[in-house]
């Protein structure tokens, strides 16, 4: 889970400042946290995205790592989210 959050972290401030905003990531990651979106769902959601088997796969653990977790974790992972979001570092995008 370390190593996510850590993987997460270095990636947001890459996709933000794409001048593509935060808004797609976002979604992704908020319905990655939500343990009531299935893995199912979860990659339907993202199919346009999903070109080959190493993604499906990819996208597969990463919605697992989450499903996994306490509900406390994932309540912190949201909040740690939003204090992303809401940075000075974002919230120009």
């Amino acid at each position: 889970m370390k190593l996510l959050t850590v993987l997460l972290l270095a990636a947001l401030p890459l996709y933000c400042s794409a001048g593509s905003g935060c808004q797609l990531l976002e979604d992704v990651i908020s319905k990655a946290i939500d343990p009531g979106v299935n893995l199912e769902e979860y990659k339907a959601e993202l199919q346009e995205f999903l070109h080959s088997d190493a993604d499906r796969k990819a996208v597969e653990q990463f919605k697992q790592c989450f499903l996994n977790q306490s509900d406390e974790t994932l309540s912190n992972v949201q909040l740690m989210m939003e204090s992303i979001y809401g940075s000075k570092y974002c919230r120009a995008f």
